[in-house]
């Protein structure tokens, strides 16, 4: 997912030119905004944590761009590509280094592992919605 902080300042096409260049597929994607409701059922897992309701009021802040990437090891190589959350702590030449100003706003999400990937794709596309 493409966060609103990045999509805010059109860092869009340069982010998503980074995920091509990298070797995946874009399976699914859409341009949406998700309501305070949406954003929090999406990010549950959290709900115990002090960062929740800024979580929850950020991602709601603006659009994002969801999709469903496809590559061989994917989560691990998108975790790559990415970097660290925060992102004084990433590498160079990551979209977080180059893209993300703090650890709130870090222009990107990345599913943790297959089974997350699963069920934060089933979040935001249908079958149909895929190819």
């Amino acid at each position: 997912m493409i966060k609103p902080d990045a999509t805010g300042k059109s860092y869009t096409g340069a982010i998503i030119d980074r995920f091509l260049k990298a070797g995946f597929s874009i399976k699914a994607m859409k341009w949406t905004k998700l309501t305070k409701e949406e954003a929090g059922a999406f990010y549950a897992v959290h709900k115990e944590r002090p960062f929740y309701a800024e979580l929850v009021e950020f991602m709601s802040s603006g659009p994002i761009i969801a999709a469903v990437l496809e590559k061989e090891n994917a989560v691990a190589d998108f975790r790559k590509l990415i970097g660290a959350t925060n992102p004084a702590q990433a590498e160079e030449g990551t979209i977080r280094k180059d893209f993300a100003a703090s650890v709130g706003e870090n222009a990107v999400h990345g599913s943790d592992s297959d089974e997350n990937a699963v069920i934060e794709s089933n979040f935001f596309f249908s079958q149909l919605e895929r190819f």
